[in-house]
């Protein structure tokens, strides 16, 4: 046989949603429902991945691959495993010695012929999948399931070419298998309930949380994950920020295990292209079309962590170890000088102005904390108190260094308290008259030289500037909610801001331990001109009923490591919030897969506007 069936790739899956099964149009009373043979053909890495879980589970695994090495790295890896688990404790050396006798590996489909479900993990190519399924109709029983791992290609395509579409699905595990909890078992119009049925009894067999999508490419996590992906590498091959800066954004920004750029190299940037261009074939969405630095960097053979060079380059192949290259910033850091600050002024009376005053002060900085009102600045110091009370009790601070960060901080009701600060930052509504407005204060009431920064997370920093007479002083710095223990902070640069300007505040992010990472002045900066369209994408996946709100925040949570789902996050931004930062997004960039979806503005309209209202995407108990 002439198939290549190993996955050099092994591409890290997403995570996935759940709707309820499409209803089949056939149904075989013969469909196997007692899997006790099971067939994996393609012994890549996640090929192996399955079989592992398979045979650890009880199950006689047949293990098929046409190239005799992978075959052998297979049971090397299975032995490596499984001594790791004996060493570990969660096996015994009797019952890894069963789990290895329960493995054979054969270079030859005819070794499926007695098996109750197989299971391809071969190249995500229709060519090969179909060559696949057309053997093993001509070996198998009628009665066998045949389930495909693909994450990108269409389960209804695969099976219609089949002897016997009903037993045919899609049978999608997340990288590494062994360890992801994750799922997704795809169902086409074809499929017949029994053979669902039976998987899904499997997946749970194996301590798997399986949940039923219907057949379109992505499914629910790539569906969402890759669009997210494809973003980013648009956003690095613009040149808008450096590739670190980037990851470091989403690492640090919304407590992402991985950055999206290092996530494609892992997953194989000749992976994402082929998904995203399956992607883009069904919804003809821009921003699924892969973008060209994706095809460059595949047609030059440099893959990701697997060819040792992708948006990043590593030590070796398939090594984890990122290695120094031309395009590693500098550790020596600006030759610019900076200017001295040693107090800050911070107007605003909310959570976000309280917590950037109360970094600054632990800093060991003089702060101002100025509002519109007397009472209303002492109502924000008062709550810098309780924060800092709550990091005593928790061991973080001693009780003398936080009342040393309290004495530090300085209520005033009116701006002109920051006549002598050498930075003043806004903390004040996402509103640019009301910022404009302020920079105008700013611009009269402070003394020459002073840094003027702002926090939006999504307006023109340069419309502030332009608030003032002397818009080199401006800068962005975005800090992240709760600032005390969100360690990122975007700085942005206008086309006007001076160097010396840029160079103080990221030496002054250093010196409160934040992480800065620099961007260009346009809508929603690194985070958020990543977040909110993969926010607004999940929201449409809900319109058009192919998954609930619960299966797809789990499946982002159990699948991509996710800390909170994107309903979950919605709410807890506030589905208003969001809603302004879609609109501000689709405004700048104008393209259409941008706009707000219409449930969004319902839902904003009716005044659910998340968890502060009681009710966003989900309920909640008033307080």
């Amino acid at each position: 046989m002439a198939t290549p069936l190993s996955d050099p790739s092994s591409s890290p899956s997403s995570p996935s949603s759940s709707v309820s099964s499409v209803s089949s149009v056939s149904s075989v009373s013969s469909v196997e429902t007692s899997l006790k043979t099971v067939a994996v053909v393609g012994l890549g890495t996640m090929g192996t991945g399955i079989a592992e879980i398979l045979a650890r589970a009880g199950r006689e695994v047949v293990g098929i691959d046409i190239s005799e090495a992978a075959a052998a790295r297979a049971t090397a890896a299975l032995g490596s495993a499984t001594a790791r688990a004996v060493r570990r404790g969660r096996l015994t050396e009797q019952e890894r010695d069963d789990t290895l006798a329960r493995f054979r590996t054969f270079t030859d489909l005819g070794a499926a012929a007695d098996a109750d479900l197989v299971i391809e993990v071969a190249p995500e190519s229709y060519e090969i999948k179909h060559q696949i399924f057309r053997e093993l109709d001509g070996v198998v029983r009628p009665g066998t399931i045949l389930a495909t791992g693909t994450n990108a290609l269409s389960v209804t395509r695969l099976a219609a070419d089949s002897a016997h579409p009903e037993r045919v699905l899609g049978l999608h595990f997340f990288n590494p298998a062994p360890a992801m909890k994750l799922v997704e078992v795809v169902s086409s119009v074809l499929t017949a309930p029994g053979a669902v049925a039976a998987v899904t009894d499997l997946a749970l067999e194996l301590g798997k949380e399986p949940v039923a999508v219907g057949d379109r490419p992505g499914f629910v996590a790539d569906g969402l994950l890759f669009g997210y992906l494809n973003q980013a590498a648009a956003m690095y091959e613009a040149k808008y920020a450096s590739r670190e800066d980037i990851d470091a954004a989403m690492r640090l920004g919304c407590g992402l295990p991985m950055g999206p750029l290092a996530l494609l190299d892992l997953i194989g940037v000749d992976t994402a292209r082929t998904v995203l261009e399956a992607m883009y074939a069904e919804s003809h969405d821009r921003l699924h079309a892969p973008t060209p630095a994706l095809k460059q960097l595949s047609q030059a053979g440099l893959t990701g962590r697997k060819s040792g060079r992708g948006f990043y380059t590593y030590d070796a192949p398939g090594s984890a170890t990122v290695v120094p290259d031309a395009l590693t910033p500098s550790a020596a850091g600006s030759a610019t000088a900076g200017r001295t600050v040693r107090s800050v002024g911070v107007a605003g009376s909310g959570t976000m102005a309280s917590g950037i005053a109360e970094v600054f002060a632990k800093a060991g900085y003089e702060v101002v904390l100025a509002a519109r009102s007397e009472e209303k600045a002492q109502s924000a110091r008062a709550r810098i108190g309780k924060s800092l009370s709550r990091s005593v009790d928790k061991g973080r601070m001693t009780a003398e260094a936080a009342a040393a960060a309290l004495e530090r901080v300085v209520p005033a009701g009116s701006y002109d308290a920051f006549a002598e600060v050498d930075l003043a930052l806004e903390a004040v509504a996402e509103d640019l008259e009301i910022k404009q407005q302020l920079f105008a204060v700013f611009d009269k009431v402070c003394k020459p030289g002073a840094i003027l920064a702002t926090t939006t997370s999504s307006l023109p920093v340069v419309a502030c500037a332009r608030a003032t007479s002397r818009p080199q002083d401006v800068i962005g710095m975005h800090f992240f909610n709760p600032a005390p223990a969100m360690k990122l902070v975007e700085v942005v640069r206008t086309v006007l801001t001076a160097d010396d300007v840029h160079a103080t505040v990221r030496e002054l992010c250093s010196k409160v331990r934040k992480h800065p990472v620099d961007c260009g002045d346009r809508a929603g900066f690194i985070v958020n001109a990543l977040l909110f369209p993969y926010l607004n994408n999940a929201i449409k996946m809900v319109e058009e009923h192919y998954a609930t709100l619960d299966d797809i925040d789990a499946a982002m949570k159990l699948g991509g490591g996710y800390p909170m789902g994107p309903f979950e996050l919605l709410d807890v931004v506030g589905l208003d919030v969001s809603l302004a930062i879609e609109k501000v997004l689709h405004r700048e960039f104008r393209d259409p897969g941008l706009a707000p979806a219409p449930l969004l503005e319902h839902l904003v309209a009716a005044g659910c506007l998340g968890r502060k209202t009681g009710r966003g995407f989900r309920e909640y108990a008033r307080r």
